[in-house]
């Protein structure tokens, strides 16, 4: 239930210099002429953590010798990384979860060995600078702080440089540095896909609305719950008892200790839902049908689904029948008692990112950091989140940034 998540985030290695660009070439794009910075070092490779193949934590490696990226496209933009951000997804991918979706993604028509992924940079969430911008982005300029979540079929943050659509980023909240940055845009871009994008809610018609979060102490739920309540929602969560107090601070009007026992005689006893957000999966599924009001157009979402797995065991194609089977059977099950099934997913949004940073800067969202690692010891970050005992909505930060290496 608990997601736990870390940050890497580097100073003294990735320390913007005003002097490092400093010869410049116009390029023109319609009837304008453009100017944009080119490095003096002609760089080529830079530092970063990598992966040649699926497996444990042996298979992390350092190298000064990363492919640099290079814009492609002219809405690309190429980021500093200041924190880069270390999510339970990137442990599961660095065991091979999801290889089968992602290397389709990255390779549509199959022209490309297997195996073409790597080196693979893992690393989901960013906060840095822009250093360079294709043709046809407005809305940035180099040397703009900005944050990001990257899709997982992209080479990750923990390099010193990323490459990105402009409209996966966003400006970085002012009143937050980059490590506590760095904390909020995987999880808060999954929950707004989840909430906004599935279930259909809303600043404007949140308020006084009754959700439940099953598995609120993890990284998604613990941003969730301060989304809903800065939109007015009344917000109930399960949790572990050593996470009640946690998220009451963060706003949570009623927490149900899972620990205690079966959580679905206390949630009975309160009034229906609207939607459900389940960050759990499996048997909790079951209570969507007798928790949520019927025939009001309610919805349970849930993050847990067997997309990835089906494809990484059967194929792509037939691992995507055998989901649409699935995802059809619930849908048609739960819609003749009167409710709406539905699968939320991650998905990158420079504009909810942009909503998300006004929250934040109103005070309406907070980052929780707990641990501190360097550049050099991201194994040992892996390690901890693996473990996952740190309490969910938990970050632990990369100081140092890479000299030591």
């Amino acid at each position: 239930m608990c997601s736990v998540r870390y940050v890497v985030y580097s100073r003294s290695l990735f320390h913007l210099s005003k002097t490092q660009c400093v010869s410049t070439s116009v390029s023109k794009h319609g009837s304008q002429s453009r100017r944009f910075s080119v490095s003096s070092r002609h760089m080529t490779i830079m530092p970063a953590w990598v992966i040649d193949k699926y497996g444990n934590n042996e298979v992390l490696r350092f190298t000064k010798n990363a492919s640099f990226p290079v814009i492609n496209y002219p809405n690309e933009v190429i980021v500093k990384v200041f924190a880069a951000g270390l999510n339970p997804l990137d442990v599961s991918m660095r065991g091979g979860y999801g290889a089968a979706t992602m290397s389709a993604k990255r390779d549509p028509l199959n022209i490309k060995q297997s195996g073409n992924e790597f080196p693979l940079i893992l690393g989901r969430d960013v906060s840095g600078v822009i250093m360079e911008c294709g043709l046809d982005v407005k809305y940035f300029r180099e040397r703009d702080e900005v944050w990001a979540a990257i899709p997982p079929w992209k080479q990750g943050s923990l390099a010193e440089f990323v490459l990105l659509s402009a409209n996966e980023v966003s400006h970085k909240p002012k009143s937050l540095s980059h490590m506590e940055a760095a904390a909020i845009p995987y999880v808060a871009t999954t929950a707004w896909s989840a909430l906004v994008n599935t279930g259909g809610l809303s600043k404007d018609n949140c308020a006084k609305k009754r959700i439940l979060i099953l598995g609120g102490s993890g990284g998604v739920g613990t941003f969730a719950i301060q989304m809903l309540k800065a939109w007015g929602a009344h917000v109930t969560v399960t949790c572990s008892q050593n996470a009640e107090q946690f998220l009451r601070g963060l706003g949570a009007d009623h927490v149900v200790d899972y620990t205690a026992g079966p959580v679905e005689e206390p949630l009975s006893a309160l009034e229906k839902f609207d939607l459900i957000l389940d960050n759990v999966g499996g048997d909790t599924e079951s209570l969507a049908l007798n928790l949520l009001k019927p025939w009001s157009g309610a919805k349970y979402v849930t993050l847990v689904t067997p997309f990835l797995q089906n494809t990484d065991r059967l194929g792509i194609a037939d691992g995507m029948t055998k989901t649409a089977a699935t995802v059809g059977c619930k849908v048609i099950k739960h819609l003749v008692k009167g409710v709406h099934y539905r699968w939320g997913f991650f998905a990158p949004s420079g504009p909810a990112l942009d909503e998300i940073r006004e929250m934040v800067d109103a005070g309406q969202i907070r980052p929780v950091v707990e641990e501190t690692f360097s550049f050099s010891q991201v194994p040992q970050a892996f390690e901890k989140v693996e473990k996952g005992h740190a309490r969910g909505k938990t970050v632990v930060q990369i100081s140092k940034g890479g000299a030591d290496l």
